[in-house]
């Protein structure tokens, strides 16, 4: 019905930036929500930052200032621009969506994940 495909994870050195982007496909009644958690070893999942569809913006005090959210309506694709990024930034990052299917119950989806390590 509905996958999220993610791209832009990898190595960048502490200070670096990087640019995550995922894209909604399938069969989309009307998308909510999409934002990014992540999970770094031994942790439990955290939200990141989730843009809505009116567009306010929630991002975590431990990347305010740092990280900025995004959305490209037209192509169903939320981005994170992460930059002055830090070794504790490193996890496995993962897409999120609230969206609904031919009707208006929404549902959550989640992409694959995509690692970004944070290392000299």
């Amino acid at each position: 019905q509905v996958q999220l495909v993610e791209s832009g994870g990898g190595l960048v050195q502490p200070g670096g930036s990087l640019r995550l982007s995922c894209a909604a496909s399938g069969t989309i009644f009307r998308i909510y929500t999409m934002g990014w958690y992540r999970q770094a070893p031994g942790k439990q999942r955290e939200l990141v930052a989730i843009i809505t569809n009116p567009g306010s913006t929630n991002i975590a005090d431990s990347v305010k200032g740092r990280f900025a959210i995004s959305r490209d309506n037209a192509n169903n694709t939320v981005y994170l621009q992460m930059n002055s990024l830090k070794p504790e930034d490193t996890a496995v990052y993962y897409c999120n969506a609230v969206i609904s299917t031919r009707g208006p119950t929404p549902s959550k989806y989640w992409g694959q994940g995509t690692q970004v390590t944070v290392s000299s």
